[in-house]
């Protein structure tokens, strides 16, 4: 029974870190790819749609990661570290635009 449990609160917590860690992971792929390519020149329309565009396959390549890596606890740190330091790279990148 307790093994059972323990199975279950592994596979949700793997479900949530696909879902959710993907989301955060690529939120901040986002931010930071808007801010860079509009440092970088590109009109910012242009650049949030080149973003959003490569965040569906950055997505999808995270949440099939989050399933096939490993260490539960290595996808949840890659995926919502890698998602907030991309976000706060992003609010830095901004800062220095204005």
């Amino acid at each position: 029974m307790a093994r059972s449990a323990a199975s279950a609160v592994h596979v949700v917590s793997r479900i949530a870190a696909g879902v959710l860690g993907s989301y955060v992971f690529c939120w901040g792929f986002i931010a930071l790819g808007v801010g860079l390519l509009f440092s970088a020149g590109m009109p910012f329309h242009d650049a949030e749609s080149l973003s959003s565009m490569l965040a569906f396959l950055v997505f999808l390549v995270a949440f099939l990661w989050a399933f096939a890596a490993g260490s539960l606890m290595r996808v949840w740190l890659v995926l919502l570290g890698g998602g907030l330091v991309m976000t706060g790279a992003a609010s830095l990148v901004q800062l220095a635009l204005l």
